[in-house]
């Protein structure tokens, strides 16, 4: 009998002008956690894709339980005993937590008459939550659930067909820490039950943490497996990227110069949100925003960009005072926001990369109302050479490209407006190591071209790196500034919880 659950022998996967697996190989022993890594683009969720019946691969042998299967689609692998819990979840809000756990394979009274057994659903739903310590009732919307409790119900319905091999594809993406102890509980409890997990994961203290082995892939290639106890996040950053990153951020060059931007005493309209939040952004600075989940510096940003409202507060633009109601009165004033998650509020996926970059300086470009399309793919040609995005060309739907180029993308949108003040909310968030780089180097170069910037990170490495200055929120409220050459992580931990 093999010592292996399953083996992915020479798998290979090609798409029109890409070879995105080029004979890879992946062994998972039984009961135990093991990483896949590598750079956006590198081939590991095709490679999962092919395992999970969504795409067929060209060639290659995937043997499981010690048999050689072809899986011919999901139902197929659900059925052989693969699940997986996918990043970008599609949850039923309006249904029950049972319905969901069950869609599309109910209880039935009798084989005769469709239907459902709803005491038995309820009943088996019961058991399965218990598995991953929730303690809801089956009846539950699952709108009334957070992030976290989604994707254990997502890992329930796993448990649910009786998975030997179970799929996490950045489980912890949207968690908090408190979150991602309450998933590795689940986790150590399915590993010692027998259960293996894939785990896709670009954190590398969690890959650490939580692997028994760890996969690495590069340009669809595979490059090796190591005991997790072997590696440090410096070798696992050597081997994804095939050089060695002697620096995580380029060094700060910038020189910060006159205050351009301040905001006065804004405060939300949710009493429970922003109070009182007043700080000033100089010319070509790179103004870090910190804190713990919670702290509302996504929701003063996005108020600041006139997507929320507030009962008061000012905002001065090189020292005049501007009235932003809406997103358009603050484009009109030079300000940009990217968005935290690119995919639910950032990308227009089934457009190409040309639509996605106009699109928010379309009305510069319209001239007796007919659109000069020739001037707007002008810009968009330079902004994305500017941006390095790797593309087939500018037809490209977005959705087809990384996490990573997808970001570019969607700086160079708003650099296409030419904005005095970027606003980045999370900017590297589910990118991987090498691509986070060139978002940092196009931060930098934005500052050092008299770009000020302001930048939310959950990232303290991050915020530390590339800071001039970080302001640290707790509970709504401004708790303080650290200066970037004097900032730790026990100072800025020390303002994020500081509550007022």
């Amino acid at each position: 009998m093999s010592e292996y659950l399953l083996q992915m022998k020479d798998i290979s996967k090609s798409f029109p002008g890409v070879k995105a697996l080029d004979k890879v190989q992946l062994n998972i022993r039984p009961g135990t956690v093991h990483a896949l890594m590598g750079e956006n683009g590198a081939g590991k969720s095709t490679l999962m894709k092919c395992l999970f019946g969504i795409y067929k691969k060209d060639e290659g042998e995937i043997y499981f339980n010690g048999e050689l299967v072809n899986i011919h689609n999901t139902l197929d692998a659900l059925q052989r005993g693969i699940a997986m819990v996918q990043q970008e979840q599609t949850p039923i809000l309006d249904r029950s937590i049972a319905e969901n756990i069950f869609c599309g394979r109910y209880p039935l009274r009798s084989k005769f008459f469709h239907i459902v057994n709803h005491n038995e659903m309820y009943k088996e739903t019961e058991r399965l939550l218990k598995e991953v310590k929730l303690n809801f009732n089956p009846k539950t919307k699952l709108s009334q659930l957070s992030v976290s409790q989604m994707q254990s119900v997502e890992i329930a319905k796993a448990v649910s067909f009786n998975a030997k091999l179970v799929i996490m594809d950045e489980p912890t993406s949207s968690l908090t820490e408190t979150e991602v102890e309450a998933l590795f509980d689940i986790i150590n409890d399915l590993r010692n039950r027998g259960v293996s997990i894939i785990y896709i994961s670009h954190k590398m203290e969690e890959i650490l943490r939580i692997s028994d082995e760890v996969t690495i892939m590069r340009d669809g290639t595979y490059i090796g497996t190591w005991p997790a106890s072997e590696l440090t996040t410096d070798l696992i950053i050597q081997k994804m990227v095939g050089r060695e990153l002697t620096n995580r951020f380029p060094p700060k060059t910038n020189v910060p110069g006159e205050v351009v931007f301040e905001v006065k005493n804004y405060s939300s309209i949710n009493p429970r949100s922003f109070q009182d939040c007043s700080f000033t952004l100089r010319k070509g600075e790179i103004l870090g925003v910190g804190g713990l989940v919670g702290a509302q510096r996504t929701e003063l940003m996005e108020a600041i960009f006139g997507m929320r409202h507030i009962v008061s507060g000012q905002v001065f633009h090189n020292g005049k005072e501007i009235f932003i109601k809406q997103p358009k009165d603050a484009i009109k004033n030079s300000i940009a926001l990217l968005t935290e998650d690119r995919r639910a509020s950032g990308i227009l996926g089934v457009l190409s990369i040309s639509d996605n970059v106009g699109i928010a300086s379309i009305r510069q470009y319209i001239r007796h109302f007919l659109l000069d399309k020739k001037s707007l793919e002008k810009v968009v040609n330079e902004n994305v050479k500017k941006m390095a995005i790797k593309t087939p060309n500018n037809k490209t739907q977005i959705q087809n490209l990384s996490g990573g180029n997808q970001q570019k993308v969607l700086i160079a949108r708003w650099l296409a407006n030419l904005p005095d003040i970027l606003i980045l909310d999370e900017p590297t968030r589910g990118i991987d190591v090498g691509a986070k780089y060139e978002i940092y180097l196009i931060i930098q170069e934005l500052a050092k071209a008299g770009k000020s910037i302001i930048m939310i990170s959950s990232e303290m490495p991050e915020l530390i790196g590339m800071s001039n200055r970080i302001m640290v929120m707790c509970n709504g409220r401004i708790t303080g500034f650290v200066d970037g050459n004097e900032a730790t992580q026990e100072k800025v931990m020390a303002l994020a919880t500081k509550f007022r």
